[in-house]
């Protein structure tokens, strides 16, 4: 007997449902966010439920089959390739380049290889002509425009193409939720269907995320628990570097990023990210060279710093491509460790490039770009610095120390300065102190 259940209210905030209407949210506490969730009957019985039956491991259709892409560093970051019947959700901010790069696959990918690209943004007009300004020609490229979340499922399970793109898990719906598109369960229950469909259909698929301003992608967490692999297409919307990056991978390493650059024709793998940063750079005071880590990678990217007395009351602190708590950590830090007095002066930190770092092993670079902006003083000799430094004024060991160290060898630096480590090398300083450490390498 079929019995239809009581209607329930959902939390478009926080995903909670509850038995009965709050004008505020019990469980996140902000107002007016419930919304009623219409559910459909279920059966009470077990008429609908039917027998698991599992594979035996000896069975050839378990092991993964892979669409190999052109390129080296894509294979590694997805796991030897985009496995068949894998759902990816990649996430970044507005105008970083996520349908550019998706669209840009068809290039690196076997012309046998049958992509569909399903848009729920753009017109398939507006995909045309980004395929013409990208001089994208694979003539197993299929592009549509669709919203529904229902007919992408469908259309998934007819097994005609190997690989489906939805652009994106935000904008479309499924008519078995009677809430708006973009809501909390909209995005669950779409992205079960088309994840279900792909599954049963050993499709691989690619699923564009957006992001809320804070960062984090948009929409439930539980999202991200759906899916088989969740990357970060990070970058500063005029920046030149673009780095795509692993958060979850069942299939690989998270460790692994690759790095493009954008050009007028699209995104190009950046063979030596490390010589184009530097590449305008000017050796003076406030200009350090810190060495940072993206995945497995070593990065070379300028940190500069501009001091100034403060022509008002209050000192004002801003950075651009570091955390800007963290900095105002530092700046307290030097002034009780050191004998910088920063208190009267404004300060300004910048990354060159529009790299955002968020590595510890900056601290020291950032210490040392601020002590040679403030007595106008440059580096004894052109060195790279990398090195996390305490509240104490102890500089403190950081992790892939060797790749930093041969990065900037590579890069013809004339030395290394950081933490203590085994490295055995003349062209290497290892340091224990800041205010030590300034003294001996500012002139």
């Amino acid at each position: 007997m079929v019995k239809s259940s009581k209607n329930s209210f959902l939390c478009t905030n926080c995903g909670e449902v509850f038995n009965k209407w709050n004008g505020r949210c019990p469980s996140c506490g902000s107002w007016n966010s419930l919304i009623e969730n219409k559910l459909s009957p279920r059966a009470k019985d077990d008429s609908l439920a039917k027998e698991i039956i599992p594979e035996p491991l000896s069975n050839s259709k378990l092991d993964k089959s892979t669409i190999k892409l052109r390129i080296d560093q894509l294979n590694n970051i997805f796991g030897e390739g985009i496995i068949r019947g894998s759902v990816s959700l990649i996430a970044g901010a507005p105008g970083s380049g996520k349908t550019t790069l998706l669209l840009q696959l068809a290039n690196y990918l076997d012309p046998n290889i049958k992509i569909l690209y399903v848009s729920a943004e753009e017109s398939v007009k507006q995909i045309y002509l980004k395929l013409k300004r990208l001089k994208i020609t694979n003539k197993n490229l299929f592009i549509a425009s669709e919203t529904s979340a229902d007919d992408i499922a469908k259309t998934i399970s007819t097994k005609k193409y190997d690989l489906v793109v939805v652009d994106s898990i935000q904008t479309i719906s499924t008519y078995l939720v009677g809430s708006q598109t973009g809501s909390v369960s909209q995005i669950t229950n779409s992205a079960s269907l088309i994840i279900s469909s792909a599954k049963e259909s050993n499709v691989a698929t690619l699923m564009i995320g957006h992001i809320t301003k804070d960062g984090f992608i948009a929409g439930p967490k539980v999202l991200e628990h759906l899916v088989d692999s969740v990357f970060q297409f990070e970058g500063d919307k005029y920046g030149t570097f673009k780095i795509l990056k692993a958060i979850k991978n069942r299939f690989g390493s998270v460790n692994q990023v690759v790095i493009f650059e954008m050009t007028s024709m699209g995104l190009n793998i950046a063979k030596n990210p490390s010589e184009t940063l530097l590449k305008e750079r000017i050796y003076s005071d406030g200009s350090i060279v810190h060495a940072t880590i993206e995945g497995n990678q070593a990065i070379l990217v300028e940190i500069q710093a501009l001091v100034n007395k403060s022509t008002f009351g209050y000192p004002k602190r801003t950075a651009a491509g570091f955390d800007a708590n963290r900095l105002n950590l530092l700046i307290a830090m030097l002034e009780k460790r050191t004998k910088l007095r920063l208190s009267d002066k404004d300060i300004f930190i910048n990354v060159v490039g529009g790299i955002n770092i968020k590595d510890p092993s900056a601290d020291l670079a950032v210490c040392m770009a601020i002590a040679s902006g403030a007595t106008s003083k440059k580096l004894t000799k052109d060195f790279v610095v990398f090195g996390e430094v305490g509240l104490s004024g102890e500089i403190r060991h950081v992790p892939q120390i060797q790749t930093r160290f041969d990065e900037s060898i590579k890069m013809h630096f004339d030395g290394v300065i950081g933490p203590k480590t085994n490295i055995k090398n003349k062209l290497y300083h290892d340091q224990k102190d800041l205010r030590q450490t300034l003294i001996d390498y500012l002139k």
